[in-house]
């Protein structure tokens, strides 16, 4: 796996790349032909044809990131059990290091010291985020059926 890169090591996808990947990643999406089986692709390299087997799961993730790099979008891959600097997890959940430092203060985000620097799983910084952006959309779905049962007209 390669490690997560510093916001300053992320690069953004020229038009030319996003264009590329986005007619890549349609292409592969449409050549998903099953859900379970694994992808066979055949790929020149240096002017040689080669038969690789890709993993499902891979051949999904590569489909996702073609899709991020056609939005312009800059993209990294990590390991789930990588350990994460607390301004890379506060990066990766979109706050503000200081108020990443007080969910782990608050016990709601497992850590462990290093020294004085606190230390953070991908995983678990995946596993807050899960969890909360599962609240948000029950809040939204509690909200949206109120509204119905007003008539509020939405």
């Amino acid at each position: 796996m390669l490690p997560l890169k510093k916001q300053a090591d992320f690069v953004m996808p020229d038009k030319r790349e996003t264009d590329l990947a986005s007619e890549s990643s349609r292409i592969l999406a449409s050549s998903m032909t099953s859900k379970k089986n694994a992808p066979v692709m055949h790929i020149a390299v240096n002017g040689k044809e080669k038969t690789v087997i890709v993993p499902l799961s891979a051949f999904k993730l590569l489909i996702d990131i073609l899709t991020q790099m056609a939005e312009g979008n800059a993209v990294t891959v990590t390991a789930v059990n990588a350990e994460l600097t607390t301004q890379e997890a506060a990066d990766l959940l979109n706050v503000s290091r200081p108020y990443l430092v007080g969910l782990l203060d608050d016990k709601k985000i497992p850590y462990r010291k290093v020294g004085t620097r606190r230390k953070v799983l991908a995983k678990d910084i995946l596993a807050y985020k899960k969890n909360i952006d599962e609240q948000r959309m029950k809040t939204l779905d509690e909200l949206a059926k109120e509204s119905q049962d007003l008539n509020l007209g939405y």
